[in-house]
């Protein structure tokens, strides 16, 4: 006995076989060739040129560009290349070429010659990497590793002849499987250098120096004087003992204690003793500091004696003095 489906149950069954062919080929898009593809390894899989590849997808195939460039693969190279691993039908998209780019970290010159400078520290002794000064050789590029190599470069087997400035060392990145392999080395001049006190403007024999006339000038310290002075405090307060240049880099010799007393200026003499003290005018015959012994007339005596200068426009006798005192107890 047959027995016939009703009507409905048929259209039914017709949207349900419908249904499945169209997921069909929802699950089972076509197959395409990319236009472009970033890949991280150094070899070219077939679904970086392929989407929708299915498990021909993890097949390398070609040989990746190097770490940073990007390169070309012709479209009768990508059919031949599936062909051979079992992918014959993929939509070409009328594209003649794949553009491959390799993913990299760029690692510029400056980080190289922070890396220098470090080593340079670590090695070597030297105070920071802000006294030191790199110049690295012309042959000397930025170099590219792996994305995921992210520590900053180092300087392995680092070499440095203080005679001749020169130094060489190789690369190190942690991570970077391309430097263990091709090890890159870099080279060039290394100076040593230092912060130093110098003059910004001309100076004449016994100016004083103020906060405005000097600079910090970083300098290499095999060309600067061994005393050569690099703290600013010692120089503020201070006087020219001889003339300055501008530019000129400073030596505690170049400076001296300011003139309190100029030559032929009027002063004050002091006489202090216990229970005693006497004023009186007096002309200094010579310039002095403080702490300088200078020759000073009483105008008034016309008597010449020995002070120690103490103060602008004052010096001190000593006991010694060859003075007498009025009745006001005024030194004549």
């Amino acid at each position: 006995m047959t027995r016939h489906l009703p009507a409905l149950t048929l259209a039914a069954l017709l949207v349900i076989l419908n249904g499945a062919a169209e997921a069909a080929n929802v699950a089972a898009p076509v197959p395409a060739m990319k236009a472009e593809t970033t890949v991280t390894a150094d070899v070219v899989k077939l679904g970086d040129l392929i989407d929708n590849a299915g498990p021909a997808a993890a097949i390398p195939v070609f040989h990746a560009p190097e770490l940073g460039t990007s390169g070309t693969i012709q479209t009768h190279r990508v059919i031949a290349a599936a062909r051979d691993n079992g992918l014959s039908h993929f939509d070409t998209r009328g594209l003649n070429e794949v553009m491959i780019t390799r993913a990299a970290r760029a690692i510029s010159l400056a980080e190289l010659e922070q890396a220098v400078a470090e080593a340079a520290v670590r090695d070597l002794g030297l105070g920071g990497i802000d006294d030191v000064s790199i110049r690295l050789d012309r042959n000397v590029r930025a170099l590219h590793v792996e994305p995921n190599a992210v520590d900053a470069p180092r300087i392995v087997q680092f070499y440095y002849d203080p005679h001749t400035q020169r130094f060489d060392g190789f690369v190190e990145v942690p991570g970077s499987a391309a430097l263990r392999k091709n090890p890159v080395r870099v080279s060039g001049t290394l100076v040593e250098t230092a912060e130093f006190v110098v003059i910004a403007r001309p100076l004449a024999r016994g100016e004083p120096v103020r906060d405005s006339d000097i600079l910090l000038e970083r300098k290499p310290r095999a060309e600067i004087p061994s005393d050569a002075v690099t703290r600013v405090g010692a120089v503020i307060g201070q006087a020219a003992r001889r003339a300055l240049r501008a530019g000129q880099t400073l030596r505690p010799a170049d400076l001296m204690k300011p003139d309190l007393v100029g030559r032929n200026e009027m002063v004050t003499i002091l006489f202090a003793a216990p229970g005693l003290s006497l004023t009186a005018r007096g002309k200094a015959l010579a310039a002095g500091a403080e702490g300088d012994t200078v020759t000073v007339l009483n105008p008034q005596s016309k008597r010449v004696l020995q002070a120690t200068v103490t103060g602008p426009g004052l010096v001190t006798a000593g006991r010694g003095a060859a003075l007498t005192a009025d009745a006001s107890g005024s030194i004549r």
